[in-house]
């Protein structure tokens, strides 16, 4: 089979499997102006306390270090964007935690289109140089955000999209509201010719971000209030808790003032949907919530990883919030 053909094949696969686009790059090192961004982003701490952003730096910087042998990146993106949101009279949560965690779903649609082309996953521990009797057996790994991986960085050279001042990746007529994940594999394939930036002058998601952690160069992420209520495992920051709202997992503020989103059209995706749960949940079942109804109403959620402590100290900020506005 051809490289045109078989990359036709994989685009046409991945679209049956429910992803919005698929493109393809070559694994190679990142460009320079990457490099010299992440490194410098590192090196003056601007991961706060995310401390794993500076760990396997070169690995990020080169996916043949991460996996030797690979010879392409398929990137692929899954439409999240919810049919039905949150009373806006409640608590909120970012649209992307509403339904099933998207690790999981991600991870079972790159493994069923890894299979569907008669590829073969590699084995714990392998990677693409290991020798074996099977040596003409094309392979692949995938990923989702749980490596260092610039997803980003290689959905734009795929030619997906491009980075916004949002620092999100921006599918044109399409929106930001989307999923990344990755297949690597030692399969030579056709490649995609990145997209160009398209934001222009538009500043709007830097003026909507509530604690202006967009207007910072090198961006900060303990600005961001995202980072705030999701990965900082200490206190709120004192900015965090005066614009949060009643906002308690995530922020989508950025996304929402990004003009480009006035395309985006709802997902279908049954694993997509808001669970019924959530959609009915009042502040005084947040504000009343147990652990083990924590544990129940996010079973199989991404926001496992707020965990309780830290949903509970958001709900009491939102809560405190709501006081003081009376």
């Amino acid at each position: 089979m051809s490289s045109r053909h078989l990359t036709n094949q994989i685009k046409a696969e991945a679209k049956r499997l429910g992803f919005f686009a698929c493109g393809i790059a070559k694994a190679e090192k990142v460009d320079e102006t990457e490099r010299k961004t992440l490194t410098e982003w590192v090196d003056a701490g601007n991961y706060a306390g995310m401390d794993y952003m500076r760990n396997h730096t070169e690995k990020r910087l080169d996916p043949t270090l991460l996996l030797p042998g690979t010879e392409s990146i398929i990137s692929v993106a899954l439409n999240y964007s919810p049919a039905k949101e949150l009373p806006s009279s409640e608590y909120q949560l970012a649209a992307y935690a509403l339904g099933r965690d998207y690790h999981d779903i991600m991870r079972e649609r790159l493994k069923k289109l890894g299979t569907s082309l008669g590829w073969q996953e590699l084995a714990y521990g392998a990677d693409f140089t290991t020798k074996d009797d099977n040596s003409n057996v094309v392979r692949y790994r995938v990923f989702c955000d749980t490596a260092p991986v610039l997803e980003r960085y290689w959905a734009q050279k795929a030619g997906l999209g491009w980075v916004g001042r949002n620092h999100q990746l921006i599918i044109p007529h399409a929106g930001t509201m989307f999923f990344l994940g990755e297949i690597f594999t030692n399969q030579e394939l056709c490649y995609d010719a990145p997209v160009r930036n398209r934001c222009g002058n538009c500043d709007r998601c830097v003026t909507a971000c509530p604690t202006q952690a967009l207007s910072t160069d090198p961006f900060d992420a303990s600005l961001c209030l995202s980072y705030q209520l999701i990965e900082n495992r200490g206190e709120l920051s004192e900015k965090a808790k005066s614009v949060m709202a009643n906002t308690i997992y995530g922020c989508d503020e950025c996304q929402r003032a990004c003009p480009w989103n006035k395309y985006a059209q709802p997902t279908t995706d049954p694993d997509l949907q808001a669970r019924p749960e959530l959609l009915v949940m009042t502040k005084k079942d947040w504000n009343e919530l147990t652990e083990d109804e924590y544990r129940k109403l996010f079973k199989g959620s991404a926001v496992k990883r707020v965990k309780y402590k830290g949903l509970m100290r958001n709900i009491r900020a939102a809560q405190s919030n709501e006081k003081e506005d009376k």
